[in-house]
C-alpha cells in the first residue's frame, strides 16, 4: 500500500487568499490542525491552527503575510509504513502527497492512515489471533508459517515488536481460523511459548481497540 493509495477525497486545501478564520474553521470541521497551502501545483507548505493564532491572521489573505511554513511531504509511491513514520516524527494531522516532480497530488489525512491500519492488520477478516513470545534467535517465519498451514489455516497478517529492555520478541499472529486449538499445540510441541491468544468476538474487540490505542500513542499527535 503506497502513499497514492492513501490520498483523501474530502480534506480541502489553502489558497494563499484564504483567510485565517477559513482555515481554522476547514481545520475545526475535519479535526485536523494542519492544512497545505497551495499555489496551482506548487505545494507552499503545511500551516497549522497554531501558525495562524500567533500570527493573528485571522480576518486577512494568508499570502498578505510573510509565511515561514515547513513542507514535510511523501512521495506518491512511498509505502504507507513510511508514511506513518514521519506523521508520528513530525506530529502531523496530515501529510501531503507529491508527485516526482514536487507537484501537489493530494494529502493524507490521520484517519486515513487509521483506517488503512486495521487493514494492516486484517482486523476485518474472519480469524483468530494469537501472540508468541521468544528470543531474537529463536525467529523463524519459514517455521511459523509451516506450523500454521500443516494445521490446514494460514496468516492474514503478522507483525513484530521488541519487547522493551530485553532481547525478546513478541510476535503477533492472525489466521484465517478461528479454533486455535490445534495450532497452540503444535507450537507448544515446538517449544514456543504462546502469550496470548483471542479466538471468541469481544477479546477480538478488545485486542484490537488496544492495538489502536497503542498505534495512536504511536502516532501522538
Amino acid at each position: 500500500m503506497i502513499a497514492r493509495d492513501l490520498i483523501s477525497d474530502v480534506i480541502p486545501v489553502l489558497k494563499t487568499s484564504d483567510t485565517g478564520a477559513r482555515a481554522l474553521s476547514l481545520m475545526e470541521i475535519f479535526r485536523i490542525s494542519h492544512l497545505p497551502i497551495i499555489d496551482n501545483q506548487e505545494f507552499l507548505g503545511l500551516i497549522s491552527d497554531t501558525d495562524i493564532y500567533d500570527m493573528g491572521i485571522m480576518d486577512e489573505p494568508l499570502g498578505n503575510h510573510r509565511l515561514t511554513l515547513f513542507s514535510p511531504f511523501v512521495l506518491a509511491d512511498q509505502h504507507i509504513y513510511e508514511v506513518i513514520e514521519i506523521a508520528s516524527r513530525m506530529k502531523l494531522t496530515v501529510i501531503p502527497v507529491l508527485d516526482e516532480n514536487k507537484h501537489y497530488l493530494g494529502i493524507i489525512g490521520l484517519s486515513d492512515l487509521v483506517s488503512h491500519f486495521s487493514d494492516i492488520t486484517a482486523a476485518h477478516e474472519q480469524g483468530a489471533v494469537f501472540v508468541l513470545e521468544m528470543d531474537h534467535h529463536d525467529y523463524s517465519l519459514s517455521q511459523i508459517t509451516q506450523i500454521i498451514e500443516s494445521n490446514n489455516s494460514r496468516i492474514l497478517s503478522l507483525y513484530i515488536k521488541n519487547v522493551e529492555d530485553s532481547n525478546r520478541l513478541d510476535v503477533t499472529i492472525k489466521i484465517n481460523n478461528r479454533d486455535l486449538t490445534s495450532i497452540l499445540k503444535t507450537f507448544d510441541r515446538y517449544n514456543y511459548h504462546v502469550k496470548a491468544s483471542y479466538m471468541d468476538d469481544e477479546n477480538l474487540s478488545s485486542f484490537y481497540q488496544n492495538r489502536l490505542e497503542q498505534f495512536m500513542r504511536y502516532l501522538d499527535v
